[in-house]
């Protein structure tokens, strides 16, 4: 900083009213009405004051509807960023400045105030609000950023892509499967914006994946229309990496037999019991099954969730009793016959 940008800085900080406006500001975001609460100054006078500290580069500010709101430059350069800790230093002690703070304090208590007003107040009605704004996925929808960006995840059984679509934007890749080639002209119209996204034809007990492909994979209320289940969650296992985990979401047991005749249901639902022996032969090592809370909007039988991972070692009993890698070859190499055909 050279001399004549030093004595600009200085000549922003001689005045006590920009000092304290400064001070205030140091670590809180303020707008113009809650810095005259905080200085007992009018609007004028702060305005005036907020247009030199900004015109000199100490203070930013953004609008946020209809008011600003200011806050200590972020960009302040190393040296005069210097300069402001040695007059603050110096403002600690001093009366006025003692006395701004605890106007502060009721500033924010009163912001705080404000907020707990309305949720006392809204309490009763505060999820159908939430909804009527945001929609009714809103604790759901952000949820999949807590996926590790780098994974490629596996949808098996995308259907029309709409889980492929909402973990799209958070991973490096997702490989969605599914044997209805209908099921996919409508999730690629769907995911035609995701270049993540790779749609592949294929039985869920014979997946087009390859051994070890996926970080993790989502069987989403597709495992009651699996001939074989217990298949189906061993080719999971083995399209996962070592360590890798299997999501499984479907309905409990229940007894609708019409959903057989109406929806093509080859399973009415399946207890954590069952579940957990196909896992268990699969070589998969089973966690919680829990059932999900009803939705009093939902028709149909409650579901569970359940959790399931590939072990870091050597994959072992495998739903055939074969090694993972034998089977593996023998289905490519049927896969390729079948091409050739």
């Amino acid at each position: 900083m050279n001399t004549s940008s030093v004595l600009d800085r200085l000549g922003a900080l001689a005045d006590p009213t920009r000092t304290r406006l400064l001070l205030a500001l140091d670590r809180h975001e303020l707008t113009v009405s809650e810095l005259c609460s905080v200085l007992q100054l009018p609007q004028s006078t702060v305005s005036r004051h907020l247009k030199l500290l900004a015109d000199d580069r100490w203070v930013s500010a953004r609008a946020e509807g209809a008011s600003r709101r200011y806050a200590l430059a972020s960009t302040i350069d190393p040296a005069a960023r210097r300069l402001w800790q040695l007059v603050r230093g110096q403002l600690a002690e001093d009366v006025t400045a003692s006395q701004d703070a605890e106007r502060l304090r009721s500033v924010l208590a009163q912001r705080r105030t404000r907020s707990q007003e309305f949720f006392a107040n809204s309490a009763g009605r505060w999820d159908a609000l939430r909804t009527e704004l945001f929609g009714p996925r809103t604790d759901l929808a952000a949820l999949p950023a807590l996926l590790d960006e780098r994974w490629v995840v596996g949808d098996l059984g995308c259907g029309t892509g709409q889980l492929a679509g909402t973990l799209a934007p958070y991973v490096a890749r997702v490989v969605a499967v599914d044997q209805s080639r209908a099921m996919l002209a409508a999730a690629r119209a769907r995911l035609r914006d995701y270049s993540n996204v790779e749609l592949r034809q294929g039985e869920l007990e014979e997946l087009p994946v390859a051994d070890g492909e996926l970080d993790a994979a989502v069987l989403f209320l597709v495992l009651h229309y699996v001939a074989e289940p217990g298949r189906a969650l061993a080719e999971a296992g083995r399209a996962l990496k070592p360590g890798g985990r299997l999501l499984v979401v479907d309905m409990t047991p229940h007894a609708r037999e019409e959903y057989r005749r109406t929806m093509g249901h080859l399973w009415q639902g399946f207890s954590s019991e069952q579940v957990d022996n196909w896992l268990a032969a699969a070589g998969l090592e089973a966690g919680r099954y829990v059932t999900l809370p009803a939705d009093p909007q939902a028709k149909g039988p409650a579901l569970f969730s359940l959790s399931a991972a590939r072990p870091k070692g050597p994959a072992q009993g495998l739903y055939d009793g074969e090694p993972a890698g034998q089977n593996s070859m023998m289905r490519n190499a049927t896969r390729k016959l079948r091409n050739r055909g």
